[in-house]
């Protein structure tokens, strides 16, 4: 429901109704054909909050949806005629007679069992802020605008333009942190977490988008916050590539010469003022609060933080004080998509186990027409080419391509669509199919990774055999790699649909195979992440069988205390254990592992040891949350010394002599030991916060001892800033080193000594400590047996890997494989229980049904198979196996396909010498239709 908010909400958990405003659009969307002429018509023109100011937007404007623009609507705070009276000229030129001004606000009243809010963030604007000139300096854009410059359907479609005189720029600098770690200009105090990375991206990306060796790219940083799974690697991959980093707070930006370009005045770490020009600044704004936060809170009755955010605590990240409402994305805090899309699944996952009762009372199970028969048919195929904006036809030429398209081999109908996902030219597609007589298709667009579903869909839905359309990913794989060669993009576009065509005139109908579900979860490792993840899915109804390696259930949280918020860690994890070892419906083993795994997604064997003993179960899903552990390092007199230590050393010396901080004069942490190294080049995410919180604890409890902290790049992203600043207040002292001016820990006499070089006092510096404690880094427990059961992946680093880093940011590579906690990657306890729940809530997708449709792309037998068996050896899935039968009174053998298992890989049709094994949709006829198509004209 677009155009819509919250007007009021009452009732409780299980009874809520909402009222609902509901704004008009002052278009009917049923006649509304997208077609622009209002907006070029409008006299009236206004910053326009979806093009990020680079350029005008009339009255009418295009408001965007999940992937695609849907229709128009009028803004009525800047329309002449709702406001005045007058004017009226888009109805004049409206071709369908969609503009109706007399449209009405509306009032619904919806009936839910529960509610979850997702209202987003709203980007800092650096409006009035004199010194970073953007009021005043043409050049001086915000990473958004600078996002939409970069975009092939942005205002310069891809091409960088300077908006001063239009000329190219070379040389751009980005400045971090602009409304964010700032209570100066902006009242938040807080790190919006994906700064750091996005400008990164940005710099990457502007060497493609400019002549090689032609760019100078320099980002202005605090301090360099990359602590996601990848992003170190990201980082020191953008270094390599040549972008630059200054470690310094620009503090003046003034005009260029004749108005163009910035020039820009930075104090580096040894004093030195550096005046420098650019053609370009990018202000790294941030994240704050949507505008009506505190509206929205006192109209649902929730609590929010000091900064507007919404109020929830660490061991339920998605609840808030009123129960049954939940909150999800940025409106939590800042963060990136992958967590976004990851908490928007623990917010369903506690959804589904607050109102488990009433599961499936309202679904509506959705069914297509009864297939039709097209063998034995000539192929009349149509092709359908996409311009999707201007992501692909400003490279391509989508209309030669489709006039080329015309002349190809049983191609009946050709058709060019600005946008071929989107819902109304699915409607087009399908009424197509049906006037024309198709019976095979093919889509000329985007990636089938995430729209082939759509467009099998949309042939389902009028009878056709969903497996009769084809892909040709002109934007992926062409447009976005060839953005400087349109001739040759288009040229390759033709060859791609070619190929496509085809392919498509040799396909055939085939049919999902339908298994059943085994509506139990196994849940592999009981730590914090674990055991959230077994309670919802009992929560939710489901049996669960929780296994643990250990004797006791708790994980790496058995030895920690207290999280950045100061929450006691040991009274949740203790209600926890006891919630889950007396649930009905979860079934704890300790002290076990799995031994093997087979069958597949909604349908798993398995076979358990238990203490010793063998015992066989069943489970539809499967949940790994197996941990990870504290690096021992080598270094700093690790070992040799026991006043050095590790994090969780140091909790356990806090705990057995509580006396030992008041006997201190002393300390000093050293962050990043093991971590951002060759040996683990990833950033542990949790140390700097854990580091900091021990030091303000040893501050307060002794405010006169010396706490030092030896750092390379903070990293407190998001609220944990706040603590951040804490210490500072405190007194504790802060200390920048290199990767390649480390510091040096030694002794003399008795006596602890750490040398290090200080930055700001230019010179080396050595502290008399008590205590050294290393912030060592997170490794995962041996993923080694899951990689060999399930056939998982895992990345260089050894942490779990997951199918999709944005789409599916929960879900293995294994299909009814999901992943939790620090096995995927290092996170606080936080983000750990939240993705535990979340891959409940994706697991338990499974588990609701009875039985679930494979697709189809499965290997299948020909009678050329003489049961050679060397397709069984090369099958990474164990789906084949060798079976005998007896014809005209002969014994043979011949390879049979267990479908379940098989994943459709082509390993077993390379490697057969005969031609007995071929996969459905990727025959090897198919595949040679697509290599003549392509040396035809070779």
């Amino acid at each position: 429901m677009t155009l819509s908010q919250i007007e009021e909400v009452q009732g409780e958990l299980g009874n809520f109704t909402v009222k609902i405003k509901k704004s008009p659009r002052f278009i009917d969307e049923k006649k509304c054909i997208a077609c622009g002429l209002c907006a070029q018509k409008c006299p009236k023109k206004v910053d326009d909050e979806y093009n990020m100011g680079l350029n005008k937007r009339k009255a009418a404007y295009i408001k965007y949806g999940q992937t695609v623009p849907l229709k128009y609507a009028i803004d009525p705070d800047n329309c002449i005629f709702l406001t005045r009276g007058k004017c009226g000229i888009c109805v004049d030129v409206c071709p369908t007679g969609a503009i109706n001004h007399d449209m009405k606000t509306q009032f619904v009243d919806i009936n839910v069992g529960a509610i979850i809010l997702a209202p987003g963030f709203k980007p800092f604007s650096p409006e009035g802020v004199d010194y970073y000139g953007y009021d005043n300096i043409p050049d001086v854009v915000t990473s958004l605008e600078y996002e939409r410059m970069l975009s092939a359907s942005g205002p310069s479609m891809g091409h960088l333009k300077k908006e001063s005189d239009g000329r190219e720029p070379s040389k751009i600098a980005w400045i971090q942190c602009v409304g964010s770690r700032n209570t100066n200009c902006a009242d938040n105090g807080y790190c919006s977490s994906v700064c750091c990375m996005y400008a990164i991206k940005q710099a990457v990306m502007t060497q493609s988008h400019l002549p090689p060796g032609e760019s100078d790219q320099t980002i202005f940083y605090m301090d360099i916050r990359t602590p996601g799974k990848e992003y170190e690697r990201y980082y020191e991959n953008s270094r390599e590539k040549g972008v630059k980093y200054v470690k310094a707070r620009p503090h003046t930006l003034l005009k260029g010469p004749d108005g163009s370009g910035v020039t820009m005045v930075w104090t580096d770490d040894k004093g030195q003022n550096h005046d420098q020009f650019f053609d370009m600044v990018v202000l790294s704004i941030g994240l704050q609060a949507p505008e009506d936060a505190m509206d929205l809170a006192k109209k649902c009755h929730i609590e929010l933080d000091q900064f507007n955010f919404a109020k929830t605590n660490s061991f339920d990240p998605v609840a808030t004080k009123k129960e049954g409402i939940f909150v999800t994305g940025s409106f939590q805090g800042p963060k990136a998509i992958p967590q976004s899309v990851a908490v928007a699944s623990t917010a369903a996952a506690q959804v589904k186990s607050v109102l488990a009762e009433a599961q499936g009372t309202l679904s509506i199970e959705k069914t297509f027409v009864e297939e039709f028969d097209i063998s034995g048919q000539e192929r009349r195929i149509g092709v359908f080419v996409c311009a999707c904006g201007s992501n692909i036809s400003s490279v391509v030429d989508v209309k030669a391509v489709a006039e080329f398209c015309k002349d190809q081999p049983g191609v009946a109908y050709v058709e060019n669509n600005m946008f071929t996902c989107s819902s109304d030219t699915q409607d087009l597609i399908a009424k197509t199919i049906q006037k024309q007589n198709l019976n095979a298709i093919v889509i000329a667009a985007c990636t089938p990774r995430t729209h082939e579903p759509l467009f099998q869909e949309t042939l389902q839905s009028i009878g056709l055999n969903k497996y009769m359309v084809e892909m040709a990913n002109i934007r992926n794989m062409n447009a976005w790699v060839h953005p400087n060669e349109p001739e040759k993009a288009t040229a390759k576009a033709k060859e791609q649909i070619k190929m496509a065509i085809a392919k498509v005139a040799r396909n055939f109908p085939l049919e999902d195979i339908q298994v059943n579900i085994t509506p139990k979860a196994l849940v592999i490792g009981g730590g914090l992440a674990g055991m959230s993840a077994a309670r919802n899915l009992a929560d939710q109804g489901y049996e669960t069988l929780l296994i643990e390696k250990q004797e006791t259930l708790g994980g790496v949280g058995n030895h920690l205390w207290k999280t950045w918020k100061d929450e006691d860690i040991q009274a949740h994890l203790a209600l926890l254990k006891e919630n889950v070892l007396t649930h009905d419906r979860i079934r704890v083993l300790t002290q076990t592992t799995l031994n093997s795994v087979a069958g597949f997604v909604g349908s798993f064997t398995g076979e358990l040891n238990v203490n010793g003993k063998i015992e066989d179960i069943e489970f539809g899903a499967c949940i790994i949350t197996t941990g990870g552990n504290e690096y021992k390092p080598d270094e700093y007199l690790y070992k040799q010394d026991d006043r050095v230590m590790t994090s969780l050393e140091f909790n356990a010396r806090m705990k057995a002599d509580p006396a030992l901080a008041h006997n201190m004069t002393s300390a000093v942490f050293i962050q990043c030991v093991g971590s951002r190294n060759q040996e683990h080049p990833y950033c542990s995410r949790i140390c700097c916060t854990q580091s900091i919180k021990k030091a303000i604890r040893l501050k307060k409890i002794k405010p006169d001892m010396d706490v030092f902290i030896l750092y390379r790049d903070i990293r407190t992203y998001s609220a944990m800033e706040t603590i951040y600043r804490e210490a500072r207040n405190l007194g504790i002292i802060f200390i920048k080193y290199t990767r390649d001016r480390k510091p040096v820990v030694r002794k003399k006499g008795n006596t602890l000594l750490v040398d290090i070089f200080d930055s700001i006092l230019q010179r080396d510096i050595t502290i008399e400590t008590d205590i050294i404690t290393l912030a060592s880094a997170i490794v995962p427990n041996d993923t080694t047996p899951f990689v060999n059961l399930f056939k998982c992946s895992v990345n260089a680093d050894g942490f779990l890997m997951e199918s999709h880093p944005k789409l599916k940011p929960v879900d293995s590579t294994v299909d009814g494989v999901f992943l939790g906690g620090m096995c995927h990657y290092p996170k606080p306890i936080d983000e750990a229980i939240a993705q535990g729940q979340a891959a409940a809530s994706r697991a338990s997708v499974i588990l609701s049904k009875k039985t679930m449709k494979l697709d189809a792309i499965k290997s299948c037998v020909t009678h050329n198979c003489d049961g050679c068996a060397l397709c069984l050896d090369i099958c990474p899935y164990n789906a084949l196996e060798l079976v005998e039968y007896k014809d005209n009174q002969k014994q043979h053998r011949r390879v049979k396909v267990n479908q379940a298992l098989c994943k459709g890989c082509g390993l077993c049709m390379a490697t057969c010498p005969k031609e007995g094994i071929v996969v459905n949709g990727f025959t090897l006829n198919q595949l040679k239709a697509q290599v003549d198509a392509i040396l035809e004209n070779a």
